[in-house]
């Protein structure tokens, strides 16, 4: 006999990450509030009795789709800064790979960083953490380019979440309209983030 303890053969990782796809695709279309459990089981071509063994419920497979996002961007910078040794450099990966995550994943993109706001507590909580997590990789970077001397002496937090609001400007808007292009924005908004922490101007040369 089967429970909802224990694991069905047909409920593999397979399964999951399709329901997951699937919700992207009804939350970024629908909205949270008028997307219906049904309808993420019948855009994954799954069962409920599948989408209750992964996810407890709506906003737990909302929260989830919030957190791998989370996870994909910090993995996605960390990665590429440390291919790099210079401070302008870093953030050019930085911002490339951001910008480019974001367009690859505007569904995931739309869900964690717009539909979540006045969901309630839970929700904007998940929303701060994304944030909290972008801040906390940029100003480590920042200290280290301060005490290597290659930028002047800030209070690195502020610039960091400065930063991240900047970027989360930038992405929202492009997300409601699609205008400017995130690739389109990438040269503006690098210009603008070097000049805010005091990158000289003849190092703050085009992009490769």
């Amino acid at each position: 006999m089967i429970t909802m303890d224990t694991p069905n053969p047909t409920h593999t990782q397979e399964t999951r990450t399709r329901i997951l796809e699937a919700a992207v695709k009804v939350f970024a279309t629908k909205g949270y509030h008028d997307t219906k459990v049904d309808d993420i089981v019948s855009e994954s071509s799954t069962s409920k009795g599948s989408f209750y063994f992964y996810f407890p419920s709506k906003q737990d497979i909302f929260l989830a789709l919030s957190d791998t996002f989370a996870d994909l961007l910090e993995s996605r910078l960390t990665q590429a800064m440390e291919k790099e040794t210079h401070g302008i450099q870093q953030m050019d990966a930085a911002l490339s790979a951001s910008l480019g995550l974001f367009s690859q994943y505007r569904g995931l993109a739309k869900i964690a960083l717009v539909q979540a706001v006045g969901l309630g507590a839970v929700f904007e909580e998940r929303r701060r953490t994304i944030n909290n997590r972008l801040t906390i990789i940029i100003q480590s970077r920042l200290e280290r380019a301060v005490e290597d001397g290659s930028i002047p002496p800030l209070q690195t937090e502020i610039s960091a979440r400065a930063w991240v609001g900047a970027l989360n400007e930038v992405v929202i808007n492009w997300i409601y309209t699609g205008t400017p292009t995130l690739e389109e924005s990438l040269p503006a908004l690098r210009q603008f983030l070097a000049r805010s922490i005091g990158v000289p101007e003849d190092r703050i040369l085009p992009m490769h």
